[in-house]
């Protein structure tokens, strides 16, 4: 009889901040914050299969310079899940150190296919406290695990659904500049900023939204330009588009963003955009709740 060969695909959508405001440094060093995320309809896929020493491979147009050794965040959240072997399969579309949590959605990512293959020793306790158990890996792991737009708080672990908020049309650019996340908070000047509202409004629509966000900021968005000034020009880019309603940058950085009111305006946007800059990566995108869209798919072969 052929062995059976089982298999799981699934993808990680890109992570934006909406806002992110810092709103405070504990004593060990952690930073906290107050941030709006949402997913993307863009991101990498990961595929797993059952059977053989844990292993990596990777591939995509951004995989250059991706290690897949025991430090890539894939295979430490696999060690963290206690897997019992496996081999997966990155293919790596969105840009390494790019503020929109690629690594990390790429970790929640391998969390998600272990627990839906049953091949985590541990996904009792991953299910019940995915927090706790994945916040070690980095801030945006818990958030990625779920791919629904949430109110992010703490040092990342305090999660408050937002299953009403408006889905967005949007681009995406980063300048192609890879910007590490500690190295723009050793250049923040103040880490102590107001939170947003305690209790945020029932959103009527995507324009309420938006015209509520203009009130709200990120507060690495100065820190990241002041190291990569690129961050500049491609705020003015999309703030130049016909149709965009609000630029800002995302995490940080030294992705931005930029909000449509029209699917169509943004693919025309980004079309344009694109052939002025050719060097930059640029992409539209929908963003909301992702969760339907995160899902693994397995297959069985033999």
């Amino acid at each position: 009889m052929a062995e059976v060969t089982a298999r799981a695909r699934v993808r990680a959508p890109a992570k934006i901040n909406l806002t992110l405001h810092i709103t405070g440094k504990r004593d060990d060093g952690y930073h906290l914050l107050d941030s709006l995320v949402v997913f993307a309809d863009v991101g990498d896929r990961l595929e797993y299969t059952v059977g053989g020493p844990l292993s990596l491979s990777i591939t995509g147009p951004e995989a250059g310079g991706l290690e897949a050794g025991p430090s890539n965040l894939v295979l430490r959240a696999a060690s963290l899940a206690e897997a019992d072997g496996g081999r997966f399969k990155l293919e790596k579309n969105l840009p390494v150190s790019s503020g929109i949590g690629g690594g990390s959605a790429d970790a929640a990512a391998a969390v998600r296919v272990l627990l839906a293959m049953g091949a985590s020793g541990g996904a009792q306790a991953a299910a019940v406290d995915p927090a706790a158990r994945f916040l070690p890996l980095g801030a945006d792991v818990p958030v990625c695990l779920d791919c629904r737009p949430v109110r992010m708080q703490g040092i990342g672990e305090i999660l408050t659904p937002m299953p009403d908020l408006p889905g967005l049309h949007a681009v995406l650019i980063n300048p192609r500049v890879a910007l590490a996340t500690p190295v723009v908070f050793r250049e923040l000047q103040r880490a102590e900023n107001a939170p947003m509202p305690a209790t945020l409004p029932d959103f009527e629509g995507r324009r309420h939204l938006v015209s509520w966000l203009r009130d709200q900021r990120n507060d690495l968005q100065e820190a990241a330009l002041s190291l990569v000034p690129a961050i500049g020009d491609v705020l003015a880019a999309l703030e130049g588009a016909q149709g965009c309603l609000l630029a800002r940058m995302s995490g940080s950085g030294a992705t931005c963003f930029g909000l449509f009111d029209h699917a169509a305006s943004a693919k025309t946007a980004a079309a344009r955009i694109s052939d002025r800059h050719p060097h930059w990566w640029v992409t539209p995108t929908q963003l909301g709740d992702m969760q339907a869209l995160s899902q693994p798919r397995i297959s069985r072969s033999g």
